[in-house]
């Protein structure tokens, strides 16, 4: 299962569809805010997984969501709340609450991959700088990889 992972659009609803269109193989999206209208603005046919943003204002969409995918527990949130740009204490206590196997968070538009006591955590960075992630969980594991459109 191929996981496509993009936040922070800020607008940018074409380099939004440019990562989806890239990734073809891709079964779901997770957006990790900052865009929340973006989606619609690019037309991407493939289901997701939404979260608010900071700059979300007004916002119905939650503030996280637990899912499982693939027998995967999935984190995701956009990391304002658990305060992410002064490390991941705040993420990491939320995605041990959840028994999660993948935290996904964005905010920082800072791209990175981190494997700490059995979690991976994953920050897409912001797809306006062209920075998106995929995720593909098979038999042998969890493998989270970091793109450019």
């Amino acid at each position: 299962m191929r996981i496509l992972v993009i936040s922070d659009s800020h607008g940018d609803a074409l380099k939004l569809r440019r990562a989806v269109e890239r990734q073809p193989t891709a079964e779901i999206l997770f957006y990790l805010g900052d865009g929340e209208h973006d989606l619609e603005y690019a037309g991407v046919g493939i289901p997701a997984v939404r979260v608010r943003g900071n700059c979300d204002w007004g916002s119905m969409l939650p503030a996280f969501s637990v899912d499982k995918i693939d027998g995967k527990v999935i984190y995701s949130t956009h990391g304002y709340a658990e305060f992410v740009k002064y490390g991941l204490t705040g993420l990491i206590s939320a995605a041990r609450e959840h028994n999660a196997h993948i935290a996904l968070y964005g905010h920082t538009h800072n791209p990175v991959t981190e494997y700490i006591d059995g979690v991976w955590y994953v920050n897409p960075g912001s797809i306006r700088d062209g920075n998106y992630a995929v995720i593909d969980i098979t038999k042998s594991g969890i493998m989270p990889i970091l793109m450019k459109v």
